[in-house]
């Protein structure tokens, strides 16, 4: 039934097209904002094992998402098949692997200090889950095209906030930081939403159904993270570490100036 509700579609090439560069852009995004940490100097490689670790699956996933872009785009449907079934792997261990990041992060700095220390903690764990349910329903849409690239889109985006976030002032956007940086994830399925209208004359309902699940998951986790239940979940996980000792709220460590 679902199928019966998407709009007509336009030729495969054209579509494959619009979400080829989707795909690359968001990744260029990612990449862009690390890349930035490092030649500023706001990070460096000298981190422990865990912090290699994440990278290296996330950048797998980066590398596996834009190759089944190009797979679609040159139309290798055999070769594409097979690395979503690589996907299916792929995805629960990005989230064991955010996971773990987040808390190791936790532990040893409370967190980015522009960031409420319980919003970084509830509302980030909230947003993998919604990457991974995202991603695995996608993955079980393949036959679907339609809903397939349109889902898979809306859980990339989910993955472009650490990369939004390296590249905005977030000092400067104290005590909103959090909210802005995810709200401007949203961009992208809002820009395939408006693709969608002008090419077929309505909007795919892979992008209600995905960008209702997002941000209904990234408000819950919100009212979550204020609530004592919130606070009471990120004092166990940095009880006993140098993270507990960072404020609750934003600030600005000594030294940094605005």
């Amino acid at each position: 039934m679902a199928t019966a509700a998407a709009p007509r579609s336009l030729p495969a090439g054209q579509d494959t097209r619009f979400f080829t560069a989707m795909a690359f852009a968001m990744s260029a995004i990612i990449l862009a904002g690390f890349s930035l940490n490092l030649v500023a100097g706001r990070s460096s490689f000298a981190v422990p094992a865990p912090y290699h670790v994440h990278a290296l699956i996330f950048m797998g996933w980066i590398g596996l998402y834009c190759a089944q872009a190009v797979t679609a785009a040159t139309g290798n449907w055999p070769l594409h098949a097979r690395l979503g079934r690589l996907a299916y792997l792929w995805v629960p261990l990005m989230v064991l692997a955010g996971v773990i990041i987040m808390v190791v992060v936790a532990r040893r700095t409370g967190g980015p200090f522009f960031f409420n220390r319980d919003e970084f903690l509830v509302s980030n764990f909230a947003g993998l889950l919604a990457f991974g349910w995202l991603a695995v329903w996608s993955l079980r849409q393949q036959r679907h095209r339609g809903w397939h690239r349109r889902l898979m889109l809306v859980a990339m985006s989910i993955l472009t906030g650490p990369g939004i976030g390296r590249l905005l002032p977030m000092p400067l956007l104290i005590p909103y930081a959090w909210v802005i940086s995810v709200g401007l994830t949203f961009a992208f399925p809002i820009i395939g939403m408006i693709v969608d209208k002008r090419r077929h004359g309505q909007v795919h309902p892979a992008y209600w159904w995905g960008i209702s699940l997002y941000l209904g998951i990234f408000l819950a986790s919100l009212a979550l993270a204020y609530s004592p239940l919130g606070h009471a979940f990120s004092d166990w996980i940095v009880a006993g570490s140098p993270g507990a000792e960072r404020p609750v709220e934003p600030y600005l460590p000594a030294g940094i100036g605005m």
